[in-house]
């Protein structure tokens, strides 16, 4: 039995097609494919549904099919699920080769806590990378630990794997450490009651003075 962590899948090809096949394929619990790419002509089909799922839970996943006794690598380039239920409807997974490059979208994730009072506002949820088809990083990781409000990290500043290459712009912004809007109204509405206190606290001295003053001279007279 297979695991969730091998890649190998075993592939069943399907001559049928149209909706309502597809939903007695998925009611047998077999997820509808398509293969292509290469300048091959597309081949339709059909995967275990449960060791499929597993597998593209990692984005830009890599499965080895195995069809007819063959075996294809081949990345998962577009996964169509129903809106509602989230039930997978169909992939889409492109031929590849070891040592090939391929363009893809790599999800950013944030690693460390930025300087207290601060947070780490992820702009660019993925980058856009060329690499090889084998070798597809999981994530890209941001290490924000410590970082000061105002500090902007760019597409260039990140950490690529050994023969990645960024198709991004590399003035992309990617992460930005600033202090929260909360935090900056509280720290108004604290200023300004802070002052009102103060005008208040002037004014009745103010007051205070000028009653003296008028004892003062009710006394000299």
């Amino acid at each position: 039995m297979p695991t969730e962590t091998d890649t190998t899948v075993a592939a069943e090809r399907r001559e049928n097609f149209g909706k309502g096949f597809a939903r007695r394929l998925r009611a047998a619990g077999k997820i509808p494919a398509v293969l292509y790419g290469h300048g091959t002509d597309p081949v339709h089909l059909a995967l275990p549904g449960h060791q499929t799922a597993l597998l593209i839970r990692r984005a830009n996943a890599v499965l080895d099919l195995k069809v007819d006794g063959v075996s294809q690598l081949a990345l998962v380039k577009d996964v169509q699920k129903d809106p509602v239920h989230q039930i997978i409807e169909h992939i889409d997974l492109l031929v590849v080769k070891k040592g090939e490059k391929v363009q893809v979208d790599v999800p950013v994730v944030i690693t460390g806590e930025p300087f207290a009072g601060t947070m780490a506002n992820l702009d660019s949820a993925t980058v856009s990378l060329e690499v090889e088809a084998t070798h597809i990083p999981e994530t890209i990781e941001v290490d924000v630990e410590g970082l000061e409000d105002g500090t902007h990290i760019t597409a260039a500043d990140l950490t690529l794997p050994r023969g990645a290459t960024l198709l991004t712009d590399a003035d992309v912004l990617v992460v930005a450490i600033a202090v929260p809007v909360s935090t900056l109204i509280a720290e108004e509405e604290i200023a300004e009651a802070d002052a009102e206190v103060a005008a208040e606290q002037a004014e009745e001295s103010e007051q205070g003075e000028g009653e003296a003053s008028g004892d003062e001279a009710s006394d000299s007279e």
